[in-house]
């Protein structure tokens, strides 16, 4: 039987669905002017224009239209790019709930350390990668009850994670590449194809329609949508707002970790240097996704919009003879626009709050 407080809660998250659609329901009865529709249009795909804008333009320029559009290059991207996509997706979980996680590339780095040094120890492939996976969990459970049960701001906890979790990962590998003892399974994974589309493209494809899932049509995932809207709201109908909180974290945590172990199935090794710079691009991707699909709220559909935005767009610039400073460049631009157009979009809106 459904308590009286399961009861409250359902009834708060149909009040909340009932917000956001109440003004399109208002604006289809009244008949809204064309203009109006045109601009909701633009703000919803204006990404998503701009990215085929961008295939056509590389397509068509004389230095990379031999390279560009071509299969090989394309499954290339989309094979190089499934480590940001979950890492990407890793980080809109707890920005869903109103919270920064910038641990997610530190845990990244440290899983992928984690399976690579366990197989090299002779620890099967399925212990290996569940062994990183477990610490994955660790840490983001960690993270997430600093963050739900004792208050402790998000972004400077996650931050100190990340910083300590980078000194473990030097420390227990004194900075040396692991080399040996990578299944060839898991290699062989992350450089084949299904059907003529990368295995790890399948696998991105698979964790993102969980997440969707999770998110759009669960109970968890729509009190961890109202939770990131109003949490005090949430708290006075009585969501358990810790463990949603808390959840975001561990979940977060554990898609971090599934990106390490595609880290080490894309390159063979387990490199101590990989980690932190994931953070920049899987936020870059997740804020850039909340402009987009669903403006002002952060959207599974949108945040791999945006990773393969950031992704072609290095890409072209690549091939075209850009130099190496563009990528990071480019990355932080995206981020700062990202930001800016998701927290005015989602002030307009009144939706999902951006931090």
């Amino acid at each position: 039987m459904t308590t009286t407080r399961e009861r409250a809660s359902d009834t708060a998250l149909a009040m909340i669905e009932d917000r956001d659609s109440g003004p399109a329901v208002a604006k289809r009865a009244t008949g809204p002017n064309r203009s109006s529709a045109l601009l909701g249009l633009a703000e919803r795909y204006a990404l998503v224009a701009f990215l085929g804008v961008l295939l056509i333009v590389f397509a068509v320029l004389p230095s990379t239209s031999d390279t560009f559009l071509t299969a090989a290059n394309l499954r290339n991207v989309a094979a190089n790019e499934s480590v940001i996509a979950v890492a990407a997706l890793a980080a809109m979980v707890p920005l869903l709930a109103g919270q920064f996680d910038v641990s997610i590339g530190a845990i990244l780095g440290m899983a992928q350390i984690t399976v690579a040094s366990a197989m090299a120890h002779g620890v099967p492939l399925t212990g290996a990668i569940a062994i990183a996976l477990a610490c994955a969990l660790v840490v983001g459970a960690v993270n997430g009850w600093l963050v739900a049960y004792l208050g402790v701001n998000s972004f400077i906890i996650t931050l100190a994670t990340a910083t300590l979790l980078a000194g473990l990962v030097s420390l227990y590998t004194h900075d040396q590449v692991i080399l040996q003892g990578v299944s060839q399974h898991l290699v062989d994974f992350g450089s084949g194809n299904l059907l003529g589309v990368p295995k790890v493209t399948w696998l991105v494809a698979l964790v993102a329609l969980l997440v969707a899932y999770g998110i759009t049509w669960t109970v968890q995932g729509r009190r961890l949508l109202s939770v990131g809207s109003n949490v005090r709201a949430a708290r006075l109908v009585g969501m358990p707002v810790n463990r949603i909180i808390l959840a975001s974290f561990v979940v977060a945590a554990l898609l971090a970790g599934i990106a390490g172990v595609l880290q080490v199935a894309r390159t063979g090794t387990g490199n101590p240097q990989i980690g932190n710079a994931y953070t920049l691009s899987a936020l870059s991707a997740a804020f850039l996704g909340a402009s987009t699909i669903r403006p002002g709220r952060f959207n599974v559909v949108g945040t791999l919009v945006g990773v393969a935005f950031v992704a072609f767009s290095v890409n072209g610039l690549t091939l075209a003879g850009a130099a190496d400073w563009v990528d990071p460049v480019f990355t932080g631009t995206a981020l700062a626009v990202a930001v800016t157009l998701s927290t005015v979009l989602g002030r307009r809106r009144g939706a999902q709050r951006i931090i």
